[in-house]
């Protein structure tokens, strides 16, 4: 008989285990399959961006879909993977589209303009301080592809 009790104590807690295991697993998923894939917050920090973003950081909300929808265009801020080096992230603002010119100057290697076609597939991303941006001024037009998110809400961070 004690046999008996012992055996349905450790089924009743085998499966309260499950159940808490099972709301956990559906979180988890639920909070991969939202911020891979819906929207997901990042803290974009540096000058690049000045004034839009402060240097000591700004957090952001991205939306994932717009990108794969095709809908980002001239003036939003993106989330962009870096062409130079896959393990950064920037954060720069679209200037131009497939098919656009884009008249262009690096301020700090020369004063003469110069002009660019935007491929197909391709946008052209500027930081909206152009004296301290790395962008495609450097690197060309950037594939669509390596667009991660658009976007759509800013809050600042307040430092204490």
């Amino acid at each position: 008989m004690r046999f008996s009790g012992y055996i349905a104590q450790w089924r009743s807690a085998a499966k309260e285990a499950l159940d808490r295991t099972g709301i956990t697993v559906n979180f988890l998923c639920w909070l991969h399959f939202t911020s891979n894939y819906l929207c997901s917050p990042v803290h974009a920090y540096g000058v690049s961006m000045l004034p839009t973003l402060n240097v000591t950081g700004d957090i952001l909300l991205a939306d994932h879909l717009s990108p794969l929808l095709g809908n980002v265009g001239h003036g939003d801020l993106v989330l962009v993977r870096s062409p130079l080096n896959p393990k950064i992230r920037l954060t720069k603002r679209v200037v131009a589209v497939e098919g656009d010119t884009v008249t262009y100057f690096d301020p700090l290697h020369s004063e003469a303009s110069q002009v660019a076609v935007v491929p197909k597939g391709h946008v052209w991303i500027q930081g909206d301080n152009i004296y301290a941006s790395r962008d495609s001024r450097h690197f060309g037009p950037v594939p669509y592809g390596l667009i991660e998110g658009k976007v759509f809400f800013r809050s600042e961070v307040e430092l204490y």
